[in-house]
């Protein structure tokens, strides 16, 4: 597993969790609410700049993070150039792009065990009820470290794939993939019983 946040030190990392998420969410709805292409990208824009304020290394960190988006992009565009409603589909995609950017910056800025607290906290209501919410911060703790190892391993068996054929692999890579996946879940799971469960 690996730590999604960045170490190059910025001024959102001085933020506090709970107030970056908030944020988060005010964004998100207001890109939900614009339906114009030109206020999408002049989202999009400024999302890219906060971004590029702490350097070249933080903007480059970022934009990797976010290709893994290129096969949505293209299934949505696609399907909107298809149906002759190119303004649309460029609207979805450059809304997506800034929300996962966005989302992406706060995980960059925001390290696991804060943004895991403002989650437990959320939860309170529920412990008063006498629901164990413990497994559920566990759960999306796993599912925030995992999304990003997952997608590299991912790549690897392509690019391993790649160097012994000829052909592109396709579906073939799924049987591979799952054993990958599995493998995983199983290390962790050890992991979990080792030290008391979750």
């Amino acid at each position: 597993m690996i730590s999604l946040t960045s170490a190059v030190e910025t001024w959102a990392h001085r933020w506090r969790a709970g107030v970056k998420l908030g944020l988060l969410c005010v964004a998100t709805v207001a890109l939900f609410r614009m339906d114009h292409l030109a206020w999408q990208l002049g989202a999009l824009f400024a999302t890219l700049a906060l971004y590029a304020l702490p350097g070249r290394v933080f903007f480059r960190t970022g934009l990797q993070r976010l290709w893994v988006l290129w096969p949505f992009v293209l299934v949505i565009l696609l399907y909107h150039v298809i149906t002759q409603d190119g303004i649309a589909g460029a609207v979805i995609v450059t809304r997506m792009i800034t929300a996962v950017a966005l989302a992406n910056l706060v995980t960059m800025t925001t390290r696991l065990a804060d943004m895991m607290a403002v989650v437990d906290w959320l939860m309170t209501p529920l412990r008063a009820l006498g629901i164990n919410t413990r497994p559920v911060g566990v759960a999306m703790a796993l599912v925030i470290r995992f999304t990003p190892e997952l997608a590299r391993k991912g790549q690897l068996l392509s690019l391993a794939w790649q160097a012994r054929a000829p052909r592109k692999p396709g579906w073939r890579l799924i049987p591979a993939f799952t054993v990958v996946a599995l493998d995983e879940a199983e290390h962790v799971a050890e992991a979990l019983r080792a030290r008391g469960g979750a």
